[in-house]
């Protein structure tokens, strides 16, 4: 019934023949239940006997299979899980249904599912479209509390199976239940089997009326089709046209019916196929019965003159009554009659009695007599015997050369002509006639062999050119990609009647061809081009698109047009594979697909190709197209190689040269950043940043927006292997999987690492470049002051931020010593606000202000000389250090921190100092130029 589902829906799915039940599950004893189950000590004895195209998954059985830290949730994840994975090892397009029990019974133990696991099974058939069959023979019908145990598990199935306790013990009695969606594709039907019936008998003269629903038809037979006239009960109308159809060549077997019009005369036939009946079949059942039909009324004995017709005033019966005492004499006549008839009969068993003695006597004389002959008699039989079977022989033999004929008109016609199933039918009806023959080995045979082989060629090659007509009449030159993916509409299928035919082709073709299917060529050299042409003009797209306006512009995220080419491909190589798989048979599924696709993947090999030329001139600006195209493409063979299982290889061997120049870009863009800082002949005398900082933080900026590509190379590269030499390993064209690199590494964890690489490496060659160029400590510090802040604050501002987050030390490193190096000068002026205090002499003065007039008179002439020339050089060297500063060209962020140090480191020391000693100037401004509040002043001025 799964099977009919897919059958009848519209579109139909005929590749729906397998089916996935649970390990250790008990669904009954006969073959197919059995094949079903997971018992396995009931499936043991009849193993080599069950079918092949039943999977198992585990059962949710928590008591035994869960693990002991294993949440509900986490084991029904497991399970969804394994589900999936069954569904994609056996092709998602190829499952019929899931089937389990909601409480398993004899094989467990009444096992109930943990909560949310019916409701997870249904969501990955849903994800696949396949059918959820429960078994609620044993468990359903109130037995879990409600009238079936599903309720409790939140879901609805799609067929359910009901017994034991439908009956009550009282009787067995058992029972299907269907979903609304599964009933009203059973009652829509496909309608072929009536359109067929109608169009080769609605004009026959003996059919009056063809009618029923779904694959319930019958044929009305009637004597005058004008006037409805039915053949007298006596023809056997019905019975004979079953009777001719049970024997070769026809083969089918139909229901016969009588009494159509009254109960007596009239006559029937039933045509009723199985529910898995496909579409070919049909096709085929249809020709047999017209052909059945046709040959009995033209070969039939007894010609329409000899039929009496009955009416119905003939069949009419009148009954009339009598008294009483009538019907009493009546009865005691019939009495006495009887009487007299069993004396008679007694009398005569008495002469058979006596007959009997005298013909055993004389059959012993007889056998006396005769018994020498039977040994005779039995001889001629066996002679007789065995010149009846070479009579048949000889006329089976003639059989063929008699046909020959006739199948040589229905070769001659053409499938087109002839209808496909008469034709094909013919043609097997031809080897199976050679093969007869050649078993013969009769000389006499030979020349019509030879007539039969001529034939079978011919037939065959009439079928292979129509099977490339057909296909070539559904195939367009080629159509618009665009207006499928925009619009998120499927690419076009070869229609469904036409399917049915081509299939059919192939069914024939396949299962007679002793060497590769001719089809699978046919079929690639029609659909490759429609492939390639529709594919084309956006394989050009991707190349113009990356041609740029401006030598210097980086590449931008989704500007080329390489994702809406992997989107088309994907599209139309999905619509591909369903017409493959609809048309031959399972095993020729990859080898067509392969063969049909081989053409537009050449084209983007080729494409991909041109862009990695591209790639590699403009590397710098246009590294990130390489990421994006590996991360589409990778995409493309995923989603290919899930849905169909096939182009995986193929995809990887395109990809190949542009993931290659993606992990040697890592590598290259490091050396390129230490060859530019190296190239440099001069820096800034203010110790401004380079523009080379700025470009290397915006390519890593650029590079977080391609992170998954860039993570999934950082991955297959390893911790470092961006550093020269580490890269060019490795020379497999597949696409890396995770088998082919550590599944522990993180490619974010190592993507920043290369960031620290890049930037470090940046750092060291400024500094080494600087101290070659750059004269004096302060511009020094100043210069690497200036990059460290342009990169700390280029990583703030953008994604970089998350990913470097904790791991910057080697940045305050370098800021730690551009400070150094800027302090010097500082420390340079600081010197002159030292003094020499003796602690021993006196008792050290406190350093207010109202005390600076007793320090200053407790100086000697010469201390005080002292005093003023340490005013006087701080006064000259302070406003060169505040000039100096002031010409620098410092990013907001070091102006204001070296003015903070300087300031901080200053600024204590000079206030203690005038404290102390500006009375030696006696207010006059001589030699102390600022007091407190004017050089606080200055410091202000410095931020």
């Amino acid at each position: 019934m799964a099977r009919q589902f897919f059958l009848e829906k519209n579109p139909p799915e005929p590749s729906r023949t397998q089916f996935i039940a649970r390990k250790q599950s008990y669904h009954g004893t006969t073959l197919g239940a059995l094949s079903m189950g997971g018992h396995a000590s009931r499936r043991a004895k009849f193993e080599p006997m069950l079918l092949d195209n039943i999977s198992k998954v585990s059962p949710c059985f928590a008591y035994r299979h869960k693990g002991p830290q294993e949440s509900d949730k986490g084991y029904v994840s497991r399970l969804a899980d394994e589900l999936d994975e069954e569904f994609q090892k056996l092709g998602p397009g190829n499952v019929c249904a899931f089937v389990a029990e909601p409480i398993v019974g004899a094989a467990l133990g009444c096992v109930p599912a943990v909560p949310g696991y019916f409701q997870a099974m249904r969501a990955v058939c849903d994800k696949y479209g396949a059918l959820l069959i429960l078994d609620e023979v044993m468990c359903g019908m109130g037995r879990t509390g409600t009238m079936h145990a599903w309720q409790q598990e939140g879901v609805v199935p799609d067929i359910q199976t009901i017994g034991k306790c439908m009956g009550g013990g009282y009787q067995p009695v058992a029972g299907v239940l269907l979903h609304n969606r599964v009933v009203d594709v059973f009652t829509k039907g496909s309608g072929l089997l009536s359109t067929r019936l109608d169009e080769l008998l609605s004009e026959h003269p003996n059919v009056g009326d063809i009618r029923g629903r779904g694959f319930f038809w019958g044929i009305e037979l009637v004597a005058d089709k004008s006037t409805r006239r039915p053949f007298p009960a006596t023809a056997g109308v019905a019975s004979g046209i079953v009777e001719l159809g049970l024997k070769e060549p026809y083969c089918v077997a139909l229901y016969p019916g009588t009494g159509t019009v009254d109960g007596v005369a009239g006559d029937h036939v039933i045509v009723s196929p199985a529910y898995n009946t496909t579409a070919a079949d049909i096709e085929e059942i249809a020709s047999l019965v017209y052909r059945l039909i046709n040959d009995y009324f033209a070969s039939s004995a007894t010609p329409e003159s000899h039929w009496q017709y009955a009416t119905v005033d003939d069949m009419a019966v009148g009954l009339t009554g009598g008294g009483r005492h009538a019907a009493d004499e009546e009865a005691r006549a019939e009495v006495d009659v009887l009487n007299s008839r069993l004396e008679k009969t007694t009398q005569l068993n008495k002469k058979i009695q006596a007959c009997l003695g005298r013909l055993e006597a004389t059959g012993k004389s007889v056998r006396d007599v005769s018994g020498p002959l039977s040994g005779e008699t039995r001889r001629l039989q066996v002679l007789g015997n065995n010149i009846d079977s070479v009579l048949a022989a000889i006329e089976r033999i003639r059989q063929p050369a008699d046909s020959k004929n006739d199948e040589e008109a229905i070769i001659r016609q053409g499938p087109e002509k002839a209808g496909l199933s008469n034709y094909l039918n013919s043609i097997k009806r031809l080897n199976k006639a050679l093969g007869d023959m050649k078993a013969s080995n009769l000389r006499a045979n030979q020349q019509t062999m030879a007539d039969l082989q001529r034939l079978i060629v011919l037939g065959n090659t009439q079928l292979e050119n129509s099977f490339d007509k057909m296909l070539r009449a559904e195939t367009p030159r080629s159509v618009e990609p665009l207006n499928f993916i925009t619009k998120n509409t499927p690419f076009p299928l070869i229609s469904p009647s036409s399917i049915s035919q081509l299939a059919l082709m192939n069914s024939y073709v396949s299962g007679n061809s002793s060497s590769e299917n001719p089809l699978i060529k046919i079929y690639a050299e029609v659909r490759g081009p429609y492939l390639s042409q529709t594919l084309v003009n956006l394989a050009y797209a991707s190349v113009n698109t990356a041609k740029k306006k401006s030598p210097d512009a980086v590449y931008r995220v989704g500007t080329n047009g390489m994702g809406m080419y992997a989107r088309a491909m994907e599209g139309i190589f999905l619509a591909e594979h369903e017409n493959i798989c609809s048309i031959f048979m399972r095993q020729d599924w990859g080898p067509v697909f392969q063969t049909a696709c081989q053409a537009p993947l050449a084209e983007m090999a080729r494409t991909i190709r041109e862009l990695n030329n591209h790639i590699k001139a403009n590397l710098s600006t246009d590294c990130y197209l390489a990421y994006e195209i590996t991360e589409i493409i990778s995409s493309l063979s995923n989603n290919l190689e899930a849905r169909t299982g096939e182009l995986k290889a193929t995809l990887g061997a395109a990809l190949k040269p542009v993931r290659e120049t993606a992990k040697s870009s890592l590598g290259e863009l490091l050396e390129d950043t230490k060859r530019k800082v190296g190239g440099i002949q001069a820096l800034p005398s203010d110790g401004g940043a380079l523009p080379i900082v700025s470009e290397t933080m915006k390519r890593l900026q650029t590079m977080v927006e391609f992170l998954r590509p860039i993570s999934s190379i950082m991955v297959s590269l390893g911790d470092g292997g961006w550093k020269s030499g580490a890269s060019a390993s490795g020379n497999m064209d597949a696409i890396p999987s995770l088998a082919s690199f550590d599944i522990g590494a993180d490619g974010k964890e190592i993507f920043a690492h290369y960031c620290i690489d890049t930037i470090d490496a940046l750092m060291l060659s400024l500094d080494q470049k600087a101290r070659t160029l750059l004269k004096g400590k302060s511009v020094l510090g100043v210069f690497l002051a200036n990059n460290v802040t342009i990169i700390e604050r280029m990583i703030q501002d953008s994604d970089l931020k998350p990913l470097l987050e904790g791991r910057l030390s080697g940045l305050d490193s370098w800021l730690k010593k551009a400070k150094a190096f800027y302090s010097e000068a500082c420390k340079e002026v600081s010197v002159h606000l030292f003094d020499v205090i003796h602690t021993n002499r006196t008792q050290r003065p406190p350093s207010g202000s109202s005390e600076s007039v007793s320090i200053v008179k407790g100086l000697n002439g010469k201390d005080k000389e002292s005093i003023k020339n340490k005013f006087q050089t701080f006064n000259a060297s302070f406003d060169e250090l505040v000039a100096r500063h002031k010409t620098y060209n410092m990013e907001t962020e070091v102006r204001q921190m070296f003015a903070r140090d300087m300031q901080q480191m200053l600024e204590p020391l000079y206030n203690r100092f005038w404290d102390r000693y500006h009375e030696v100037d006696k207010g006059r401004g001589k030699y102390v130029k600022y007091d407190k509040s004017s050089i606080n002043t200055v410091f202000l001025t410095l931020y």
